[in-house]
């Protein structure tokens, strides 16, 4: 059941590689797919599916807006969180526990930055979700991509539904679709459909922060 799924952790230094393979297993066990269901629909191997599960693995960014996408929920369940439709539980001040979830925003929310969980993914990528809880068609999170990561380990472009836009906020990132690149500083941004096969990567010297805006149905 939704409900039963695995908390997010209280803050942001909690949420590890064993966090997020729980979460993803809970997910997996809540539609009753198998593991090796789902290997099999992702093109890896069973053992490469469980090590996920367990931590001892990092999905790649593509890597897992593909576990999502196959699962059938929006990257931001990846979180943890609520069942998809229960209200936030606002505490003092307005503010809710991060990954509550919420069919509707009804007044005013507040996130606390000292409480936001990171998901750690392959090649040191970090994202951040940046609503204070679920909205229903919309996502918005921040990356860090370190000097040499990339969006996936193989080369392989990312598709899925939507239409993303991103913002570079420091570093710069370089973004390649089948036929032309672009490579953006801070201030600059780009907006795609998440139908064109696209994969990012930090060819530079520094750490590049970016936000990024998925509108999806």
């Amino acid at each position: 059941m939704a409900n039963s799924l695995p908390p997010l952790p209280a803050a942001n230094g909690d949420f590890d590689a064993a966090d997020l393979g729980a979460r993803i297993r809970a997910l997996r066990v809540a539609r009753g797919i198998s593991l090796r269901a789902l290997a099999g629909a992702l093109g890896i191997s069973p053992s490469a599916m469980s090590q996920i599960e367990r931590g001892l693995m990092r999905p790649s960014v593509s890597r897992l807006f593909q576990i999502t996408a196959e699962l059938g929920v929006p990257l931001a369940d990846a979180f943890g969180g609520a069942a998809p439709g229960t209200a936030p539980a606002p505490s003092a001040g307005g503010s809710v526990p991060p990954g509550a979830g919420a069919s509707r925003i009804d007044g005013v929310l507040v996130s606390r930055g000292t409480n936001v969980p990171e998901l750690p993914l392959g090649d040191g990528v970090r994202y951040r979700r940046l609503s204070p809880a679920p909205i229903p068609g919309l996502e918005v999170f921040e990356s860090t991509y370190p000097p040499g990561a990339g969006s996936t380990r193989d080369g392989e472009y990312l598709t899925h539904a939507g239409l993303e836009t991103g913002s570079v906020i420091t570093g710069t990132l370089t973004i390649e679709f089948p036929h032309e690149r672009h490579t953006l500083g801070p201030g600059d941004s780009i907006a795609f459909p998440s139908t064109t096969p696209h994969r990012i990567a930090n060819h530079g010297e520094v750490p590049a922060v970016a936000i990024w805006t998925n509108l999806h149905d």
